[in-house]
């Protein structure tokens, strides 16, 4: 395909992509489900789901296969975009005076659902390998598997609990934080996992994990100083500023994918390692804008990730597999959270607030998922039955915040036998972050 040729597709592609994906997502918001589950569905549906299985012919045409490079190197671009400000707005501070409970229900809501997915993945691993997962058992492909059950979007969550008025309350400020801390091991366990991988470019295990943690100290010790020095002077443009740690995160993503890991890693630990106002505070002129690109263009990357998924091609085996799953990582993950919540002193029904909004798994698990899918520890059906499982656990966040509601009222009703006296719900500081 000639230069012109590949720019008409792309431009075209472009516009398809842009208007179907942000369409999908604002009538997913219409209908009180986070943006990601409107734009998933669109990435799906643009994929060989429903687009190349209705007309094979026009998505040949829209879809050709010289653009897809093309198609991933934009995905990557709006990953390392929206980890960037993911990384930036990653603020543990909230932890400080609910340590104890916030530390407790991460703890729980990780360590369980990681404990049941290895051991699903050791006691099921022949019928996993039969839908997609390595015919090798390694420590990578169990951990991994682990990794799938144990992730929270924290993004996402914190959408979910301001839009269902549970910002400043003790249950959505312990969810978000312990979502925080979750993300935290489940990334570092990621990196973990990749280490054990043969994507490293040639270089031995031993070597990669020296260069990683030497990487990791310069950027944790020397970055945030350097970077204030020379950009929060006077008279430093906040664009000029903008830019310079935008090419910042890109090179730390460059960094961490030519050492085989993956560029969300880079990206995060950039985001993490910028500083921010004095008193704590996030710089409005980096959110501002990393948000409005990183929502633009982040439904390329679902784009990407659809064209994997193949609903078509799941049997009986596979939607077994994906049921089983899906009801795994809930029990795992709300029963986890929720226990881990009420012995830390939190109610009943606050409890169990905290278990169904760690229940989230939203883009993170995606991205995961195709860390996973390019590392080869997934492929084919399996990563179907995953990104469904995904799909649906943050579906269900909705309709099982409204049960807890419907038992909180029913409990709290004047007359009602045995129902204790509602107990006072302390306004905390919650986090803010866009919706997705």
């Amino acid at each position: 395909m000639g230069t012109d040729a590949m720019i008409t597709h792309l431009v075209g592609a472009t516009a398809l992509i842009l208007i179907v994906a942000h369409t999908a997502g604002w009538l997913s918001r219409r209908w009180r489900q986070p943006t990601i589950i409107g734009q998933l569905i669109a990435g799906i549906a643009l994929g060989p789901t429903l687009l190349a299985e209705v007309s094979p012919e026009l998505s040949r045409l829209l879809f050709p296969p010289a653009l897809a490079p093309v198609l991933t190197g934009l995905s990557q671009i709006a990953l390392v975009l929206f980890l960037f400000a993911v990384g930036y707005e990653l603020d543990l501070g909230v932890v400080k005076g609910r340590a104890r409970t916030v530390v407790a229900v991460s703890l729980a809501a990780f360590g369980v659902p990681m404990a049941a997915g290895c051991t699903a993945a050791l006691l099921f691993h022949d019928r996993l390998a039969e839908l997609g997962a390595p015919r090798d058992l390694s420590v990578a492909s169990v951990l991994f598997f682990g990794v799938a059950l144990s992730i929270t979007a924290v993004p996402v969550l914190t959408a979910i609990v301001r839009e269902n008025g549970l910002a400043g309350t003790v249950p959505g400020t312990v969810a978000v934080a312990a979502a925080g801390l979750i993300d935290v091991m489940g990334w570092t366990v990621l990196v973990g996992t990749l280490l054990e991988t043969d994507t490293g470019g040639g270089l031995s295990r031993q070597l990669r994990l020296v260069l990683v943690l030497v990487f990791a100290a310069v950027m944790l010790l020397a970055a945030r100083p350097v970077l204030r020095r020379l950009l929060w002077g006077t008279g430093v443009d906040p664009s000029v500023r903008l830019a310079v740690l935008v090419g910042f995160a890109f090179a730390s993503a460059w960094v961490t994918q030519a050492l085989g890991l993956h560029v969300i890693f880079g990206a995060l630990l950039a985001g993490v390692v910028t500083p921010r106002e004095r008193g704590g505070t996030l710089d409005p002129d980096l959110v501002r804008p990393l948000h409005d690109i990183g929502m633009l263009l982040l439904p390329f990357f679902f784009v990407v990730s659809g064209r994997s998924v193949e609903i078509g091609a799941l049997d009986s085996t596979a939607v077994v597999a994906m049921v089983a799953v899906t009801l795994l990582a809930v029990l795992v993950k709300v029963g986890s959270g929720t226990v881990a919540a009420r012995l830390s002193g939190l109610d009943r029904h606050d409890a169990r607030t905290v278990g169904v909004l760690l229940n989230t798994r939203g883009l993170t698990e995606l991205i995961a998922l195709n860390v996973g899918l390019q590392a080869g520890l997934l492929s084919g059906r399996l990563y179907t039955a995953l990104v469904l499982m995904a799909l649906a656990t943050t579906v269900l966040t909705e309709p099982l915040l409204s049960v807890v509601r419907r038992l909180r009222a029913r409990a709290e009703r004047p007359g009602t036998e045995g129902a204790p006296p509602p107990p006072p719900r302390t306004p905390v500081d919650a986090p803010s972050a866009e919706a997705l």
